[in-house]
């Protein structure tokens, strides 16, 4: 079972052998597999756990580079676990990239049956065969006696599982760039005779801009073209295409209905094949006919119908991606820009330090790191894999930049597995406001003496995440607030942020009683040059201020008005009013006090036990009385 550099156990991933076909072993790499049928009599290997067959390999490292070791890499925390092995966030120690930080995915030889020995050389061999900027990298690949070891690319951005299951969907324009950049990963595999037969949202990582990276090719197929064909029944039940479900044999183009799929659900929330059980998805695959949501455009439709064609021959994307590309849902997408990563991502995830793990599973990031020797499998086991070290040949030229060392290095945010608490790090002052489920406070940092402001969120009130995420990702932005730390206890978080000492705009809207209207232009300006960024980041609703979402004033509109564009034109004076600071102070008060004001709900029992009810002796009929 592959293990991306996510936490990846959210579907079931199946490998079943039809009892029903004999089946004739080939060889891949020099091992015979089970991808074809075999000749009558023969014995399935993957059955056959004790035989262990040297895995030759053509890949050699590059004369000169350092050969890497467990001993290399600083390990910073968990990203993942599932029952194979682990995957790290580390640093590297040594070497050109000494400081770089990559994603180490560990497997224990003992734990692997003998096809999943087999899938790991081949994944670890397709990732050195690959190099496009939609594929995760491999960097080094070595093993000890126990273990073996895959180097990648740290993805900060999480897996697209992550974020479509706190969207539920996506908008038409986000899953055509995202489908776009998948198209072009999977035509390079196809072009190098792969099939990747695992196509689906976990599998599918985000870097620190918003680009997505493929990864995991455990399962992936290798030698095959569009004359020959694969036998397994494996992938995700799901997302398998009709002629994997059926075991009549499958081909690349297999990997245009897994893409289907994956639009279909990133357009809508739900799988468009998904039963009580395994057996009825896979009876809806091969014959349930599929509803087509009217609210998607005519165009991802037309896609989808043409993606969801049950005879692969007839699929779109079986002669080749050009096929894809051409479809209208793809229109306006310019290829060349987008292979050059030169088109800008509609989501970028949060981003704050080098190491934050907050686009990844708390329940993994917050174990400690610890990678333990493990067990050799067999007493041959390390010849079984003889060849699987490697080392990128570009590293040394990657890194000619000055290392990342401890002094360049920002510190690691403290959420996720913290390693010190608030009150050892800030010392806390006086409130600076109170809200409903959190209070501000300033406070200041132990070592420097600098004052920051802490807003400290009880997370039985609200859960912290989306603010953290979205402070995380837009706190560059210069009428955004920064995001400096993050420390969370277990029943309170902290957010510590710059100290705003100029106070809030009410109490100065208050204190002033009012504006002239080039002070009130002003500020409304910058309210809404930062609220345009955050729409053109599509972060927020884009319309206000109308019943009607189809005639509200966009951010941009607004500041396109005469009275935001004109603003040096307009009054400097100060209209006179009276003082109302204390009614909209009492106001304020009493909106928050009913917001976390709880009152006592009576239960609501049947006319009859009231005590007019029984005071006048009524009777109530039933339905069939009447």
């Amino acid at each position: 079972m592959g293990l991306s550099t996510s936490a990846i156990w959210k579907n079931t991933r199946v490998e079943i052998v039809n009892p029903y076909e004999v089946k004739r072993k080939v060889k891949v790499n020099g091992l015979k597999m089970v991808d074809e049928p075999m000749e009558e009599g023969e014995a399935d290997s993957c059955h056959d756990e004790g035989v262990v067959k040297e895995i030759p390999i053509t890949h050699h490292v590059k004369e000169g580079y350092e050969k890497a070791d467990p001993a290399q890499f600083e390990l910073l925390k968990v990203l993942g676990q599932g029952s194979f092995g682990k995957v790290f966030l580390v640093r590297k120690k040594t070497g050109p990239d000494a400081g770089q930080l990559y994603a180490m995915k560990v497997l224990k030889k003992a734990s692997l049956k003998v096809r999943d020995r087999v899938r790991t050389k081949m994944e670890r061999d397709i990732l050195v065969e690959v190099n496009h900027p939609f594929i995760v990298k491999l960097h080094y690949a070595f093993q000890t006696e126990g273990k073996l070891y895959l180097i990648l690319d740290f993805l900060r951005g999480g897996d697209v599982f992550t974020r479509l299951s706190k969207e539920v969907l996506f908008t038409e324009e986000d899953v055509k760039f995202y489908l776009a950049e998948l198209a072009l990963a999977l035509d390079h595999l196809h072009q190098l005779g792969i099939v990747y037969r695992d196509l689906k949202p976990e599998n599918i990582l985000l870097d620190e801009i918003g680009h997505i990276k493929l990864t995991d090719f455990g399962l992936s197929k290798e030698s095959v073209d569009q004359e020959k064909k694969a036998y397994s029944f494996c992938g995700t039940v799901e997302y398998m295409a009709p002629e994997v479900v059926n075991r009549r044999g499958h081909s690349q183009s297999a990997d245009w209905w897994s893409y289907g799929v994956l639009m279909f659900e990133m357009l809508t929330g739900t799988l468009p094949f998904q039963g009580k059980d395994r057996n009825e998805t896979m009876n809806m695959i091969l014959k349930a006919k599929l509803g087509m949501p009217q609210f998607l455009s005519a165009e991802a439709q037309s896609l989808l119908r043409m993606l969801f064609k049950r005879n692969p021959a007839n699929r779109l994307g079986s002669e080749g991606v050009e096929e894809i590309k051409r479809h209208l849902f793809f229109a306006n997408i310019d290829w060349d820009k987008l292979y050059k990563r030169e088109v800008q991502p509609p989501f970028k995830p949060a981003s704050g330090k080098p190491d934050d793990t907050f686009c990844f599973d708390p329940e993994f990031t917050a174990k400690t790191p610890k990678d333990s020797p493990g067990l050799p499998a067999s007493a041959n086991a390390h010849q079984l894999f003889k060849g699987f070290s490697f080392v990128a040949t570009s590293i040394a030229e990657e890194y000619k930049i000055t290392p990342i060392t401890s002094a360049n290095v920002l510190p690691i945010v403290q959420i996720n597995g913290n390693a010190a608490q608030f009150g050892e790090v800030y010392e806390l002052k006086e409130d600076i406001g109170v809200g409903s489920y959190s209070v501000c406070k300033r406070c200041i940092h132990a070592t420097t003496n600098m004052e920051f402001a802490v807003k400290i969120i009880d997370k039985s009130k609200r859960d912290p995440s989306e603010e953290i995420e979205i402070l995380m990702r837009y706190g560059q932005h210069p009428n955004i607030i920064t995001l400096k730390d993050v420390f969370d206890d277990g029943r309170y978080v902290y957010l510590v942020t710059d100290l705003m000492k100029g106070g809030e705009l009410l109490d100065r809207i208050l204190k002033q009683k009012c504006f002239s209207e080039r002070e009130a232009s002003d500020i409304l300006y910058v309210i809404s040059k930062t609220v345009d960024y955050l729409h053109c980041q599509g972060d927020l609703l884009s319309h206000m201020l109308h019943m009607d979402p189809h005639q509200r004033y966009t951010a941009e509109q607004i500041l396109k008005h005469s009275w935001i564009t004109h603003r040096d034109q307009l009054p400097n004076d100060q209209p006179k009013r009276n003082d109302v600071s204390h009614v909209v102070k009492g106001a304020m008060v009493a909106t928050y006090s009913a917001l976390t004001h709880k009152t006592f709900q009576p239960v609501l029992e049947p006319v009859a036990a009231s005590s007019l009810a029984q005071r006048r002796s009524m009777k109530k009929r039933t339905s069939t009385g009447l």
